[in-house]
């Protein structure tokens, strides 16, 4: 396997590549949610479309998210920091990385199920975010937990919940979204393969088959758990399943906030 990095366009230019490319297996993308399901949604006269110009191949990785708070917000759980944003309408904030974001996204989706109102203050990037939660100039983000577990424990940040339906091995403390009320906020950031459409089903047979018996050693388990993300194999006609139902979902938070690409 060669890797061939083509950052740009949120994800648009590798998809754009690989949606050209010969459908012979030979060619495949790697692409992150975020830029999959969401990024079609906000920009238009996109020259990929994520169901039409790709063949589904497998589900490699899935990370639920973390919200997390700063240490002097007087909230200790999510419930918690409902009541709070109610009682005080239009005071806390939340930092992303960047506008349309899954950060962004997924604060708003929080936002619309509970019936309050956080404003969005984009950064270019998890980075800088990062930093300004630490300082104490925003209130709170929701992102991966890779870079939120160390100054967890370091009693920097506030972790409130994890949105996944179970919680995390390395993060044990923090309830699940279900244990928190909200059973809906289920969100993960996935990481899927994909080959130009049309490639042939025997190809595309073969490469899952490879790709399914990969992720189920321990080599790959135990090295996406130190990542803080799951092993999640989907086949390609539960993958395709899934990003449809994806994109519906997402479709209707974007129209909601009235998300639009800067």
């Amino acid at each position: 396997m060669v890797v061939d990095n083509r950052p740009g366009g949120n994800g648009s230019i590798a998809a754009q590549l690989v949606s050209r490319a010969q459908p012979d297996g030979y060619t495949l993308l790697v692409q992150y949610s975020g830029f999959h399901v969401i990024t079609p949604l906000l920009m238009k006269n996109l020259p990929w479309d994520p169901v039409k110009d790709f063949a589904p191949v497998a589900n490699l990785l899935s990370a639920p998210q973390v919200l997390v708070v700063r240490p002097s917000l007087p909230v200790k759980t999510l419930p918690e920091l409902v009541k709070y944003a109610k009682a005080n309408p239009g005071k806390l904030n939340y930092a992303s990385s960047g506008n349309g974001s899954l950060q962004h996204v997924s604060t708003e989706l929080l936002n619309q199920m509970a019936g309050i109102k956080m404003a969005h203050v984009p950064y270019k990037g998890t980075g800088p975010a990062m930093t300004d939660l630490l300082a104490g100039t925003v209130d709170l983000t929701i992102t991966t937990p890779p870079p939120l577990i160390p100054h967890i424990a370091a009693g920097k940040l506030r972790p409130l919940v994890v949105t996944s339906k179970n919680r995390l091995s390395s993060l044990k403390e923090v309830p699940s979204a279900p244990e928190a009320g909200y059973g809906d906020l289920d969100v993960s950031s996935w990481f899927a393969m994909y080959a130009p459409a049309n490639t042939p089903k025997a190809v595309i047979d073969r490469l899952t088959g490879e790709i399914d018996r990969i992720m189920k050693t321990e080599t790959f388990r135990s090295k996406a758990e130190q990542l803080g993300a799951e092993a999640k194999y989907m086949s390609p006609k539960q993958l395709d399943d899934y990003q449809r139902a994806e994109l519906k979902r997402w479709e209707k938070v974007v129209k909601a906030a009235d998300i639009h690409a800067e």
